[in-house]
């Protein structure tokens, strides 16, 4: 497939689309806490910091996050919700990711950094099996809360677990008319892996531009109704 001119041109577009995107006031998003929460997909160490699929890239949005969380408690946001890898032994996903964060496991476990937050003991941790939210407890959670109508996605990746929380909710909030529901995704608060053609064919995987792969999600997600920002500042 080669790259022709429309396809640069969009390319080009794409570029200054990201770099244009908004900066929201964080204290207006919040402006009812209750209504808030903070869902964050898979930051645990086996994509941070250990295992095959610890990446750089993803360990790069960690203060950010970080930051994110405890202004959003300061300002009196309960909700914090840790969708994370949980993977059994056997997991049917491992045909196409090479085995991680098996339940049990130091990969499975919340990096220390959000576990260190002096109200980590507050988080609700929902274990997924898969790269999405299907079968898990988050479904109950959500009709539970109906009150909670505006969700800030962070975490990783951008183009798989963060693509497919912010289109779960997005699509749910489509198909059950929840017109009041707003799904956010800052852009300094995600991220996704990288891996080189030539790596890749050592390997004998497929190749991953993380660079290109986080801007293509970011704006699929925005295509689709999901709010993307610069930051929440």
């Amino acid at each position: 497939m080669s790259v022709n001119l429309q396809s640069r041109s969009f390319l080009d577009w794409l570029a200054r689309w990201e770099k244009d995107l908004p900066v929201v006031s964080l204290s207006k998003v919040v402006s009812n806490p209750a209504r808030v929460g903070v869902l964050s997909e898979d930051l645990v160490k086996g994509f941070c910091t250990e295992g095959p699929l610890a990446s750089p890239r993803v360990a790069g949005i960690v203060p950010a996050v970080v930051n994110l969380f405890r202004r959003a408690h300061d300002l009196g946001v309960r909700h914090f919700l840790l969708s994370q890898d949980t993977h059994d032994s056997d997991a049917i996903e491992f045909s196409a990711f090479a085995p991680h964060c098996i339940g049990g496991t130091s990969e499975s476990e919340t990096i220390d950094e959000l576990m260190n937050l002096p109200f980590s003991n507050t988080f609700n941790i929902i274990p997924k099996n898969s790269i999405s939210l299907i079968g898990t407890p988050f479904e109950d959670w959500l009709e539970a809360h109906p009150e909670v109508t505006i969700f800030l996605i962070v975490g990783d990746c951008t183009d798989i677990c963060v693509y497919q929380a912010a289109m779960h909710l997005r699509l749910r909030a489509n198909v059950m008319g929840l017109r009041d529901m707003q799904v956010i995704v800052p852009a300094d608060c995600v991220q996704t892996y990288d891996m080189p053609v030539e790596t890749a064919a050592q390997l004998g995987i497929l190749p991953h531009d993380g660079e290109l792969l986080h801007s293509i999600f970011l704006y699929h997600m925005a295509l689709n109704g999901v709010e993307v920002v610069r930051r929440l500042a």
